[in-house]
Parts: structure tokens; sequence; C-alpha cells
């Protein structure tokens, strides 16, 4: 059995700076962690975060979809774990912009605990890149 997070997240900004903040390398590094990424499809890339107890800090990730400025997906492969990440933006209008995520493959209950714990904690980092 296989868990999928789904969070909703909801900033007052435009949905092209929020795009910006999903694809580019060094807003990404503010509010995820260090990376290699390019918005082209195939593109390999890691995550790099200082390792932890036996995780060695590296996220092994594939682009899978790039619709600006609406869905941008990647694999997002650590620890044994290979799951996918999908990312959903939505104008509300008004200046507000939904930001729907997605995580699949999760193994466990715990793992996804711990995905929900870290998205919440970025999505709070992601609304001051935002206000920058």
């Amino acid at each position: 059995m296989s868990f999928t997070l789904s969070l909703d997240f909801q900033y007052t900004t435009s949905i092209e700076k929020l795009w910006s903040a999903l694809t580019d390398s060094s807003k990404l590094a503010k509010w995820v962690m260090e990376n290699d990424f390019k918005p082209v499809v195939g593109h390999r890339f890691q995550f790099r975060a200082q390792p932890i107890g036996g995780w060695d800090g590296i996220i092994e990730s594939e682009v899978l979809i790039v619709d600006e400025p609406h869905k941008l997906s990647y694999t997002w492969n650590s620890a044994g774990q290979e799951n996918t990440v999908t990312w959903t933006l939505k104008d509300l209008g008004d200046g507000k912009v939904n930001l729907h995520l997605e995580q699949t493959g999760i193994s466990n209950a715990q793992a996804n605990e711990g995905a929900k714990y870290g998205w919440m904690r970025m999505g709070g980092e992601l609304e001051k890149v935002l206000e920058q």
C-alpha cells in the first residue's frame, strides 16, 4: 500500500512569481534545499541537505512535466523512497494563487507524516521568498 500526500497552499502573489519560486534554482534553494534544478523535461538534478542520522542528505530527481505556469512534476528519490512530486498552480484572481502539492508513492504512514511536516514548513518558507 502506498500513500499520496495532498496539500493546498494559498499565496497573495502572481502566478508568474510563484512559478519562478518553483523553477528558479536560487529561489528554490531558499525554501526547499540547495539544488541544480532546471525546468527542462528529462533534466536530472539533486536536492542537497545536511546529512542527518543515517540519511545522506541527497534527493535524486528527474523533471517529468514542465507546463509553465500551471504544472511542474519531478521524481523525488531518497533513502529507498521513490516518489513523484507534482505542483499545480491556479490563479484564483484578486492577486491570490493556489498551489496544490501531490506527492505520490510514499511507502508508509510515518514517511507520509514526515513529508507533510516538511512541506508545511517549506510552504511557510516559500511565503517569505514570495514577499521578497
